[in-house]
This record gives structure tokens, sequence and C-alpha cells, in this order.
């Protein structure tokens, strides 16, 4: 181009540049130009809320754990590590990956005789002051079945709570707690990757698992100024929730506790009673609300959604049960224990304890997580590490036992579920962005999968909400997330959801969405339904009202399914069709994908071998947000 030609152009865009304010002017009076400023053209201008989920384990155990320490030498190192997406050596010898990096990791170790195995193997002098402690560290020098025998003592004082004084020694413990919290200070990098600082307290009355997972919100400089508490100082969550009162009062810290999920607490955990078993009351409910705002409900020990006895109407209830009986299997389970076990039935009970005392006990969100005693966050079916060292993969791990007490008194391996994680939708991934996340219950379950789920609850979503390629948007404007509360329905309206779905990128398509809603009658009895609110492919319920099933692509001799059936993501807004504004309510989000391949289907390719028939192949992975509630 010509030199003159050149500049003849740049001339004229120059020209047209600068016409632009001018047009302006002849076009847009004043008040358009100031609607123009106030709402700008880019729709992701002044966002301010939630944007991505951010996926992770609450609750995993390394060799710091009494009952781990035996079973992995694998650290909060390589937990950290493994969950930043790197690859290291399990304790099997494996190496191991996972497919994604994860965003945060709880290490929650168990808080009794806290990390005093490794300090009994290196010889610790206090320790080995004591006749006991020192015979338990000469055999477990001579390794060997000698070793083992060391091992089932250690834990068996434990479980007896007869476990040797100086093992709780806080000169001992101290300073391993303090070096375990400068090591998830070290691993937390904000924006990036976040290490909480946590424990689990273990409580196991009678065999009943209450146990908790405490995770803070802060940093080694005040998490280390106060130890955490043992189930061999107290069994009682009310003194657990005493000593988190202190932590935040002495520090200025802030503190949470999940609970466990409860199908081995033998109907404990969503009780009517306290630990005492004197009948709840007001002061006791507002204050189990105030420290345990989220539930675990999915994890290796077993999935808490539901039960078949307690939901029969439900097709997908009963999913990964553990229903045999307590943590040690002392005590079978009877039917009656089951409604004050599973997270939907004690939604439930909270409704009809909060007429009764004004206060809702079992107000909480829902997570899923590990509950892996390997150091190793594995969720996903084809990359499952198993409970713990025992149960990494092998030829036979499906058919040992995982848990053994016993004749009549066993966990097959095959029954372990590859589950699960927690989800949170934050507003970055730090510290105190995700544990407010936590507080505020924006959080759902999965089993595994990382499908992005959204849902909210208001009075006036529409069709056109469902249209938006920015659900969140008319989410948070027109009414409350996931975790969040609904009050004085307006007159003549029924609540209005917006419930979404999309597939994990790398995962099984989506089968559908359903709306689980529980409610008090006039009398106050509680009631259920499951609503599928919206479903892939061209489906029509039935006369009975059923949804056909989606049907199955899974290849289980090779491991494999294909996605040409299901939907890569879903949306709707859906209006409760049987509301009563006088009635207490609450509703949920059940995500359910199409089948594929369980780990089972994974072993039995990859090491050539055949199982029984009671064993199975397949699995429905699934995604369950926190409530919304609807109070009066």
């Amino acid at each position: 181009m010509k030199i003159a030609t050149l500049g003849a152009t740049l001339a004229g865009l120059i020209a047209a540049c600068l016409a632009l304010p001018a047009f302006a002017q002849e076009e847009l009076d004043e008040q358009a130009t100031e609607k123009a400023l106030a709402r700008p053209y880019s729709p992701y201008a002044g966002r301010n809320f939630p944007t991505r989920p951010f996926f992770g384990d609450t609750h995993l155990h390394t060799t710091v754990s009494l009952d781990a320490s035996f079973l992995t030498t694998l650290g909060p190192e390589e937990a950290y590590r493994f969950a930043r997406g790197e690859e290291v050596v399990s304790v099997t010898g494996q190496r191991a990956r996972l497919g994604r990096p994860l965003d945060f990791l709880v290490v929650a170790d168990h808080s009794e005789a806290f990390g005093t195995i490794g300090e009994l193997r290196s010889g610790n002098p206090l320790l080995l002051a004591d006749p006991i402690v020192k015979r338990w560290h000469d055999m477990l020098q001579q390794g060997g079945e000698t070793a083992f025998k060391a091992a089932l003592e250690v834990v068996g004082s434990l479980g007896e709570s007869k476990i040797p004084a100086v093992m709780r020694d806080p000169r001992i413990s101290r300073p391993i707690w303090q070096r375990y919290c400068a090591t998830s200070d070290r691993y937390n990098d904000p924006g990036r990757f976040t290490a909480f600082i946590g424990y689990e307290w273990t409580s196991n009355n009678q065999g009943n698992n209450l146990h908790r997972v405490v995770i803070y919100r802060d940093a080694a400089e005040k998490a280390s100024r106060t130890l955490p508490l043992s189930a061999l100082d107290s069994e009682n969550p009310a003194d657990l929730w005493k000593t988190l009162t202190a932590y935040e009062e002495e520090t200025g810290g802030q503190v949470l506790a999940i609970p466990h999920n409860g199908n081995l607490s033998n109907g404990r955990m969503f009780a009517l009673e306290d630990f005492r078993d004197r009948r709840l009351t007001r002061e006791y409910a507002e204050t189990r609300a105030r420290w345990e705002p989220l539930y675990e409900a999915t994890q290796i020990k077993g999935d808490g959604e539901s039960h078949p006895f307690l939901s029969p109407n439900d097709e997908f209830a009963g999913y990964e049960k553990w229903d045999k009986g307590n943590l040690i299997l002392s005590e079978a389970k009877k039917p009656e224990m089951l409604q004050y076990e599973y997270a939907r039935e004690g939604l439930k009970t909270g409704l009809k304890l909060e007429e009764k005392l004004g206060t809702n006990p079992y107000k909480f969100g829902l997570v899923g997580s590990t509950d892996s005693h390997t150091a190793l966050s594995t969720a996903e079916e084809d990359n499952f590490f198993g409970k713990h060292g025992g149960k990494e993969p092998s030829a036979h791990r499906w058919s040992k036992a995982v848990m053994d007490f016993g004749p009549g008194r066993q966990i097959l391996g095959w029954e372990q579920a590859a589950s699960g994680y927690a989800a949170v939708w934050a507003t970055e991934n730090t510290r105190e962005a995700l544990f407010d996340a936590m507080q505020r219950r924006e959080t759902y379950a999965t089993t595994g999968p990382r499908m992005i789920v959204r849902f909210f609850g208001g009075w006036d979503f529409d069709a056109k909400d469902a249209h938006s390629r920015m659900p969140a948007k008319a989410g948070y404007t027109k009414g409350v997330p996931m975790g969040g509360d609904l009050r004085a329905a307006p007159k003549g309206k029924s609540p209005t959801f917006l419930v979404a779905a999309l597939k994990d990128p790398i995962g099984a398509n989506l089968d559908r969405l359903q709306v689980i809603k529980g409610w008090l009658d006039a009398k106050g009895q509680a009631h259920e339904q499951v609503y599928d609110v919206v479903w892939s492919g061209d489906r029509k319920p039935g006369a009975d009202g059923v949804l056909p099933p989606v049907g199955t692509t899974v290849d289980v001799a090779n491991a494999t399914w294909t996605n040409t059936i299901g939907a890569p993501e879903l949306i709707t807004a859906w209006q409760d069709p049987d509301f009563d504004p006088a009635q207490r309510a609450f509703y949920y989000v059940r995500v359910l994908e199409i089948p594929t391949p369980r780990w089972t289907a994974y072993d039995a390719k990859y090491f050539g071998v055949a199982m029984s028939a009671e064993v199975p192949m397949t699995t429905i992975e699934r995604a369950y947000t926190s409530p919304i509630w609807y109070t009066p």
C-alpha cells in the first residue's frame, strides 16, 4: 500500500472514531446515557456472586491417625501433594494420581492419641517410660506377626478407652499438632489450592458412630494455640461444642463441625434425645444448629441420603447401603433405628423439632467426602484406592473383609463405595471464602463426579430464567441459593425453583433432575415426595406417574460406557404443585447420571477376575444439593 493511500485510510478511521461522540449525542438523550452507564453492556461487569463450585474432600486420614498409622506410611504432606494433582506412591507400592486436582482438602486425622504411633516407633523417651508402651514399641520393632499383634493391642486399647495416659500427654501431642498445622499452612496456596486445618473427633459410644470433622477457618497461628478435643476426654457432642466455643473465645478464630454420615450410628445421629438420653431442649437445638451447618451425606462407608425402608416409593433410594449395624457391628440394625440415621429423614425430624422447640437442630446442608485412611482422596470409580492400605487395588480386595469383628460381623471389600466429594459455591478458592460458603450451606454432595449444580428458590422464577446461559444471575436476583430460606409466602403464590445441572466434562451424561420435598401436615406428621422435574430424551411418565428408565450403555466386561443416551445439561423452572403456605417444608435437588461401570467392574477387568453374583457392577452416580427451607 502506498504511503498516501495508507494515510488517507487512517485519516478516515480517525474521523469516524471522532464522529462517534457526536453521533451518540444526537441519538441518545441524557436519560438513556445514564441508564446505559447504570447497566453495563458486559453481563459480567459488577458480578459479585459465586460463579463456580470448588471440589474437595473434607474428611481424609493419614498415618497421623492411630488406626491408619498401621495401614499406611503416607502423611499429610503426601495427602496434600496428591490432592493438588501430584503423583505419589501408595503404601502398597502403587503409583497413584488423580484424574484432576482437587481445589481443597481437609486432612482430618483422629484426635485420639493424635500422631503418637509415629513417636512410639521412633522411641520418644516420654512414651517409653510407660512399660505397656515400651512393650508395644519393642513388638513393632520386631515386625511381622509380632508387630501385627502390637497393632491390634493398641487399637483395642483405644476402642476400650484403656489407652495409657502417656499417649494423651500434651507434651507429646502439642508439638505434633503444631507441626500438623504448620504443614497445612505450607501447602495452603490461596487462589489455587486450599489446605484446611482440621481433625476428627471420634465419639464411638457403645460402638455407635457419632464422629465429627472439625474444620478451622484459621491459619496455624490461631489453630495451634489449643489442642483438639479427644473422645477419650468426652464422647458427648455437647462437650465438643463447648470446646469449639472456648477456641473461638480464646483466639477470635472460627470453626465448624461436620457430622460423619449416620448410617453406623444405630439411630443416634438424629435422635430425639441428647447423648444423656434427655429430651432435646431449645438450647440444645440452637447449639447444634450453630456448630453443625453441614452433614456428610455420602462416603466410603455407604451413602446416607435415604433408605428404601424409609422411602418405599423412591426408586432411587438405598444407594450403596451400609445398614447391618453400628460401627463395630456389635449391635444389629433394627428397622426403627433407620429414621434417625439418614439425611432426608433427619431433615423431616428437624421440621418437627422446630415446630416444638422453635429452632431446628437438623437444619444442615449436604457434602460428600471420602473418609479414606490411605491419605489418597480417590472417589473416581476407575481410580479407587479403597478405605485403607489393606484395600488398595488387588485381585482379591473385593472378597476380603474391609471391617472384620468376627463371624457374622463383617463388611466385605466390594461393599465399599467410591464416594464422595464436597462441592462448595464460593467467590474464590481461599480458606475464608470456602469456610464462609460452608457456613451458609451453599454446598452440595457428589458421589464422585464433578457435575455443576445450581438450585435457587423464590416466588417469581419462570421459563425465561431457564433459557439463560447465566441462571445464577436470575437466581441470586430473584431468590435464594441452596442452603437458604423462604419465608412469608405472598398471597396466592407457590414457591418456584430454578434447577440446573451440567455434566462432569469427562463424566457421564445426565438422566434427570429431581426435587425432593419434605413437609409437615396440619397434624404435625412428616411427609415426602420425589418430583422428576426435568429429564433427558423424549420419555414421558406413565399413567402411574413413573418416568421410564433412561436405559444403559454399560459394557461390564470391558468396563466402558457411551454417552449416547442422557443429556449434557438439564435446566428448568419448576413450581411446587402441592404447596400449602401453612406447612413447614424443605426442598433439595438430586441429580442422577446415566448408568456407568462401578469400581468393581474396573477391578474385574484389570485383574481378570470373576466376582460373585451379589457384587454390583454398575452404578448411578449422583449429587445432592443442600436444601432450601420454607417456614410459614
